[in-house]
């Protein structure tokens, strides 16, 4: 079967310096720039929107784009570009927004939460993705999304995954919608249990999806709730490394250029990408490893950091559009209602064991 003549293979050779470089220069400008629009309406809404997540809004541009207009072709290889490498390094910039102090101030009981959190939730999603006969590249997207950060992790998983563009669309509308749910959902059971704002917060952090969605709930019980739960969130940012290395280590596993039945029924896979193996540690897991480092020893000034995560949401959101701008929805839609199960279900896990564990340690 013919590929499509307007889509961006997952193999296209990277840029190089010299003359080359203006190939690349209008997609990634066009990328960049409706990168800056997204995260200037996301911050404007958000005293009425708090939940309004910017690379929500920038896949979703890259979406309406590729699947209502013409994209020249002429934009490809910045596409690319923005696609891969900035994609990256908007993920190494996310470890400056961590403070491990923080993070070990929660105590070895929350921190062994988190990890149960992430760890089963992982685990349920991937085993409950195998029993609905989904692909492995769409289950490992969902698993990271919804146990980790939500659209970021899901982009990062995409970088070490062998994974279609439309599994990473469907993945990430997976955490919005079931994100949204959460954000009244987890305040209403907090407040039916009884909860006080600390236990609500650790049960908010353990188990929503987005950061952006567990502010909004956390904002909904109070002051106190919203800082326990932001906190517990970033814990489990914290885990993005080692998860991601060791996808990289499942991925060197599998057989080179193998497809599963499941894998072969969704059309738009690509044989290249499934040739290449990740390396043990990808490159941008160190660099996000470095960054938590470099945070922690407190040299970069408030200033400094403020304009970073400014750059940090630019260059995701940039890539979130180019992720979106090679995205059909027919591809998504041949995949079926069965992504709906696999996010209930990955949802129900995480609510549990972040009910479990705030419980236990009220």
């Amino acid at each position: 079967m013919r590929a499509s003549p307007s889509s961006t293979p997952r193999s296209a050779p990277q840029p190089t310096a010299g003359p080359a470089r203006a190939a690349w220069l209008p997609g990634l400008a066009v990328c960049t720039v409706l990168g800056v629009v997204c995260v200037l309406i996301a911050t404007t809404a958000r005293p009425w929107m708090p939940a309004l997540s910017p690379l929500l809004l920038a896949i979703l541009v890259g979406l309406a784009w590729r699947n209502l207009a013409p994209v020249p072709a002429t934009l490809a290889p910045g596409i690319a570009v923005a696609a891969k490498p900035v994609l990256r390094a908007g993920i190494v910039l996310l470890g400056l927004q961590l403070v491990l102090a923080d993070v070990l101030a929660l105590g070895p009981g929350v921190i062994a939460l988190v990890v149960a959190a992430v760890g089963l939730t992982f685990a349920a999603t991937v085993a409950l993705g195998r029993a609905l006969g989904l692909p492995w590249d769409l289950t490992a997207l969902v698993a990271s999304g919804f146990s980790i950060c939500g659209a970021a992790a899901v982009a990062g998983a995409d970088s070490v995954v062998r994974a279609r563009r439309e599994m990473a669309a469907t993945a990430i509308g997976l955490v919005v919608l079931f994100g949204t749910l959460m954000i009244p959902l987890m305040p209403l059971l907090t407040g039916a249990l009884g909860l006080d704002e600390r236990a609500a917060g650790l049960w908010i952090g353990a188990s929503t999806h987005e950061v952006a969605q567990v502010v909004a709930a956390g904002g909904l019980v109070g002051p106190t709730a919203l800082s326990v739960a932001v906190t517990v969130k970033l814990a489990r940012v914290v885990l993005l490394a080692p998860v991601m290395t060791g996808l990289a280590w499942w991925e060197r596993r599998r057989p080179a250029g193998s497809a599963t039945g499941e894998d072969a029924a969704v059309p738009g896979a690509d044989p290249a990408a499934s040739a290449t193996r990740p390396p043990l540690v990808p490159w941008f897991v160190l660099g996000f490893l470095a960054a938590v480092a470099i945070r922690a020893t407190g040299v970069l000034p408030a200033g400094v950091l403020d304009a970073v995560a400014v750059l940090q949401q630019v260059l995701l959101a940039a890539a979130m559009v180019a992720l979106g701008l090679n995205v059909h929805l027919r591809s998504i839609a041949a995949v079926g209602p069965r992504p709906l199960v696999l996010g209930a279900g990955s949802t129900a896990v995480a609510v549990a064991v972040g009910g479990a564990g705030a419980a236990l340690l009220a």
